[in-house]
This record gives structure tokens, C-alpha cells and sequence, in this order.
């Protein structure tokens, strides 16, 4: 492999996105978690759904996630 120049790597999301990506994300996932809340201190035992707190669980976490993700990148760690 004598001579072979290794291709740079680049992100898929323009690095300009970062900032609107973690507020938008943070946010949704945000307000995906208050509702979580709400739901479990609204409803009783008997009236509650796994599948719906595993649902919301799932994507309030995805979307803290990438938010923070994101907001990491935007403030200059590259993780």
C-alpha cells in the first residue's frame, strides 16, 4: 500500500446545523419528557401502559441524546 492516500472523513450534517440541531433536539426531547411526567403522575396504576412508557421513554432518550450529541459539537468537543 505503498503511496495510498487515506480519504479524509467529513460529517454528514454541515457543521453550521450544530447549533439549531442541539436546541431543536434538546427541546423536543424536552418536552417528549414533561409529557412522560405528566402521563405518570396523571394516571393511575391500573390505566397505565408499558408499551406507551417504554415509547415515549425511548424517544424522549433518542432525542437528549443526539441533542446533546450536538451541542457538544457545536461548543468545539468532538467526541
Amino acid at each position: 500500500m505503498k503511496g495510498s492516500k487515506a480519504a479524509a472523513i467529513s460529517s454528514p450534517v454541515p457543521v453550521a446545523w450544530y447549533p439549531t440541531l442541539a436546541v431543536f433536539m434538546l427541546a423536543i426531547g424536552l418536552i417528549v419528557t414533561a409529557s412522560f411526567f405528566i402521563y405518570e403522575a396523571t394516571s393511575s396504576r391500573r390505566n397505565r401502559s408499558l408499551a406507551k412508557e417504554l415509547t415515549t421513554g425511548a424517544i424522549a432518550s433518542l432525542f437528549l441524546g443526539f441533542g446533546s450529541l450536538f451541542l457538544l459539537l457545536a461548543s468545539g468537543v468532538y467526541v
